[in-house]
């Protein structure tokens, strides 16, 4: 069993069966991805200019909202 703890204390926990590292590894990864964790090295990479960081919080902002309205047609 592999667990990987954050910055905010939450942890991810991925078990191994029969020595399949390759396997878990793949499961570590999409769960980072779908974390975002990748987005977020690649985006603290290199300064983000105040503007481009507003346009960008106002861009995640309307993907959260879209997001949610698309959950809500289906309820």
């Amino acid at each position: 069993m592999v667990v990987v703890q954050g910055e905010a204390g939450d942890s991810l926990e991925i078990k191994v069966s029969e020595n399949n590292v390759e396997g878990a590894l793949k499961v570590l990864k999409r769960k980072l991805q779908k974390e975002g964790l990748f987005r977020e090295i690649k985006r603290r990479k290199a300064h983000e200019k105040p503007s481009e960081k507003a346009k960008r919080k106002q861009r995640d902002a309307k993907k959260r909202r879209m997001k949610a309205l698309r959950y809500k047609k289906h309820v």
